[in-house]
């Protein structure tokens, strides 16, 4: 009888570890360190994460630029720099801090904090689309 030993899937840290990556730690938008930790190196975990993010991080901002209220603006950029924090995107969860910080009504502080966050998302989004490539 012959038993075949399968390989354990690799986490996306290991995964791309395993690759030469030409982006320095530093650089990444996602601290895939954290993010396999946060999971256990549980890469459909790790997948169906990073897939909420990339649903979610829309809703967010939507939310902050439909925010009527000081309190809705920072439940929204709040929940944002929850997720962001959660799988280890510092940056944006940095810029997310700043938008639940922002006191008052200022439109033209709230237009360009959001534009901030479209780009951070972006870019957050973009690592994430190269990484399940």
């Amino acid at each position: 009888m012959t038993s075949t030993v399968t390989a354990p899937r690799l986490s996306l840290v290991e995964t791309l570890a395993s690759e030469s990556a030409s982006a320095s730690d530093s650089e990444r938008p996602l601290d895939l360190v954290h993010l396999s930790r946060y999971t256990l190196g549980n890469r459909s975990l790790e997948t169906e994460l990073l897939g909420l993010f990339r649903s979610q991080a829309g809703v967010y901002v939507a939310r902050l630029q439909d925010a009527a209220t000081d309190k809705e603006w920072k439940d929204a950029a709040h929940s944002l720099k929850g997720s962001a924090r959660g799988l280890g995107a510092w940056t944006l969860g940095d810029i997310a801090e700043e938008a639940e910080c922002l006191a008052g009504f200022d439109a033209s502080g709230r237009a360009n904090i959001v534009e901030r966050l479209r780009a951070a998302i972006g870019k957050v989004n973009l690592f994430i689309d190269e990484l399940m490539a």
